[in-house]
C-alpha cells in the first residue's frame, strides 16, 4: 500500500528522503568497517589473547543491546530526525574517543567502556534509519531495503579499504579513527535534514507511535505473533552468519590462514563487497521470484562459502569462501525488515522486534564465538557458524510465507 509523499526537512519529495537514508546507512557502515578493520591493530596495541577480544566485542555486543531496548524511547521523545542527528554525532564521537583510549591510554577498561557507548549509539541510530527505511519502502510500493542496506555496504567497502590502506602505512588508530568521526559528525549533519519529518509529540510520542500505556500492550501481542517469530529467529540466524563475519574474518585471516594485517583487511573487503552486490540485485531479484526462493539460493551459497573459508589451503580459496559468505548473508537482514514491515498500522514496532533479534544475535554470538575460538581455533569455531546457517535454512520457507489479513499482528485493535 503506498503512501503520500510527506515534506521531509523543507523538501516535499520522496527521493529526497529516500537519498537521505542512503547516505545514513553508508555512514553507518563507513564507521563500523573503519573499527573491524583495525581491529587486529587495536588487539596488538592492547595485548590482547583471543578471548580478551572476545570480552571487549562482549562489551561491545551489552552496549547495543542497550540501544535496541533504549531506541524506541528515544525515537518517541526526539522524534526521527533529532534521534539520528544525536546518533551519528555520537557515533563519530565515540570512535574518536575509541581512539585516544587504545593509542594514548592503552587502556583496555576503557576501550570497553567506549565500546559499550558506541554499541549503544549505532544500534539505537541503526534501529531508527530502518524504521524510517521501511517508510520509504512503503512510500515507493517497491523493495528498497536491500538497496538501502547496500548503502550501508558501500560504506563498509570504503572504511575496510582505507582501514586497509591505514594498516599498510602504519598510520596509528588513533590518526585513523579521529578522521574517520569527524566525517561521520559532519557529513551526518548534512544528510539528516532530509529524513523523515515525524517529530515528538507533547506527551512524548510521535504522532504514528501509541501512548506509552498502549505500547507495551502491543507489543506483548506482536511477540505472541510465531509468524513473526519466525522472522524473527530467520534473521537472527543470518545476521550471526554477518556478524561473526564483521568481527572474526579478518582475525581469522590474518591468524589462521596467515594473511598480513593488510591483506586480512582485503578479506573483510571481498566479504563486504560480495554483501553489496547481493544487496544491490537484491532487490529486482525478490520482486520476480520471490522472498523465499531468492533467500535459500543465497543461504545455501552462504553455506558453502563459510565451508569453504574453513577448509581453504590457498589464498584464492580464502578470498572465494569469503565472497559466497558475503553473499549468502547479505538479504537475511534488509528481507527480514521488509517482511516484517508489510503490516498497515504495526509496521514500525514489527521492524523494532526483528531488530532485536537480529542484533541480538549479530552482536552477542561474536563474543561467544571468541570463547570457542580461544579453546578449538577461530576457524573450527566457524563451523558453530554453517550449523546455525543450515538450521535457518530449514525455517527460512516457513518465515517468509504471505500471511492472511487473520495473522495475530493484524488483529491488534
Amino acid at each position: 500500500m503506498s503512501e503520500a509523499p510527506v515534506e521531509v526537512g523543507g523538501n516535499p519529495t520522496i527521493a529526497s528522503w529516500r537519498n537521505s537514508i542512503f547516505g545514513i546507512f553508508f555512514l553507518c557502515g563507513f564507521a563500523f568497517a573503519t573499527w573491524v578493520s583495525r581491529l587486529p591493530a587495536v588487539r596488538m596495541q592492547l595485548e590482547l589473547s583471543t578471548s580478551d577480544v572476545g570480552i571487549l566485542l562482549f562489551s561491545l555486543a551489552i552496549g547495543s543491546i542497550g540501544g535496541l531496548a533504549f531506541a524506541p524511547g528515544i525515537l518517541a521523545r526526539l522524534g526521527i530526525r533529532r534521534g539520528i542527528k544525536l546518533g551519528l554525532l555520537s557515533l563519530g564521537a565515540a570512535l574518536v574517543a575509541l581512539g585516544g583510549v587504545t593509542e594514548m591510554l592503552g587502556s583496555t577498561g576503557g576501550a570497553m567502556v567506549v565500546l559499550a557507548v558506541y554499541g549503544f549509539v549505532f544500534s539505537a541510530t541503526d534501529v531508527m534509519m530502518n524504521v524510517d527505511g521501511a517508510a520509504v519502502e512503503r512510500s515507493l510500493d517497491k523493495t528498497v531495503l536491500p538497496m538501502m542496506h547496500a548503502f550501508f555496504s558501500f560504506g563498509t567497502i570504503i572504511g575496510a579499504v582505507l582501514g586497509a590502506g591505514a594498516a599498510r602505512f602504519d598510520i596509528d588508530v588513533m590518526w585513523n579513527f579521529t578522521i574517520v568521526g569527524a566525517l561521520i559528525m559532519g557529513l551526518g549533519l548534512y544528510f539528516v535534514r532530509n529524513v523523515s519529518g515525524l517529530e515528538p509529540v507533547p506527551n512524548g510520542a510521535p504522532a504514528a507511535i501509541p501512548a506509552p500505556e498502549n505500547r507495551w500492550r502491543r507489543i506483548r501481542v506482536l511477540f505472541r505473533d510465531g509468524h513473526l517469530m519466525l522472522i524473527g529467529l530467520m534473521v537472527a540466524g543470518l545476521a550471526f552468519a554477518e556478524g561473526t563475519a564483521n568481527d572474526w574474518l579478518t582475525i581469522a585471516a590474518v591468524d589462521d590462514h596467515g594473511f598480513s594485517e593488510a591483506n586480512g583487511a582485503l578479506v573483510f573487503g571481498a566479504f563486504v563487497a560480495a554483501m553489496t552486490a547481493g544487496r544491490i540485485f537484491g532487490g529486482p531479484l525478490i520482486d520476480r521470484a520471490g522472498h523465499k526462493q531468492v533467500l535459500m539460493f543465497m543461504g545455501l551459497l552462504g553455506l558453502s562459502g563459510i565451508v569453504l573459508f574453513i577448509v581453504a589451503t590457498s589464498p584464492w580459496a580464502v578470498f572465494t569462501g569469503a565472497l559466497l559468505w558475503g553473499l549468502g548473508g547479505s538479504l537475511g537482514f534488509p528481507v527480514g525488515m521488509s517482511v516484517a514491515a508489510a503490516h498497515p498500522t504495526e509496521g514500525p514496532r514489527r521492524v523494532g522486534i526483528v531488530a532485536v533479534f537480529g542484533y541480538s544475535s549479530m552482536l552477542v554470538g561474536p563474543p561467544v564465538l571468541g570463547f570457542l575460538g580461544e579453546h578449538f581455533g577461530v576457524l573450527r569455531a566457524f563451523t558453530v557458524v554453517a550449523v546455525v546457517l543450515l538450521l535457518t535454512l530449514v525455517i527460512t520457507p516457513k518465515a517468509t510465507a504471505v500471511q492472511g489479513p487473520a495473522s495475530a499482528a493484524q488483529r491488534i485493535d
